[in-house]
């Protein structure tokens, strides 16, 4: 068998192996990483804490738009409620046959007028509602877009 040479040959040196600046290498990779993670973290509480706030005030404001719904409603019975009391006294009071007419016919146009006035009132509520339930969440939305394209 032939020998080999265990000597080193010239201008083969191997650099030094430096485990301090590896373990510092590796230790400021970990608080990058620990400083990113929590970065995110914050980002994505302060996300969820912003759609939190805008569902609540959208659950406000459809309490406040069911709540004036149920009071137009009310005032909307009694209302007709008074104006049928009102008819049946003047009915009752009625000297003829075309009296009761005329008074039925006026009583019928006032309250198709009445109903197509309270129809328009409903309606514009409910749209200002849909906006206005609308509006937060459409605002967190944005922002979280925004946030993302940054």
């Amino acid at each position: 068998m032939s020998r080999t040479n265990t000597k080193p040959v010239e201008g083969t040196d191997f650099p030094s192996f430096d485990a301090s600046k590896t373990t510092e290498e590796l230790r400021n990779f970990a608080e990058k990483g620990a400083e990113q993670a929590k970065e995110t973290y914050d980002r994505v509480r302060s996300g969820a804490d912003d759609a939190r706030k805008a569902f609540e005030a959208s659950l406000e404001t459809a309490k406040t738009v069911g709540d004036e719904i149920v009071l137009k409603s009310i005032a909307a019975f009694r209302a007709g409620t008074e104006a049928n009391l009102s008819q049946v006294e003047a009915l009752v009071n009625a000297k003829s046959f075309s009296e009761m007419i005329e008074l039925q016919s006026s009583f019928i146009r006032r309250q198709m007028e009445f109903a197509i006035d309270q129809t328009r009132e409903f309606q514009a509520i409910s749209q200002k509602a849909a906006t206005e339930l609308a509006k937060p969440v459409k605002d967190v939305f944005e922002r979280a877009l925004k946030q993302t394209a940054a």
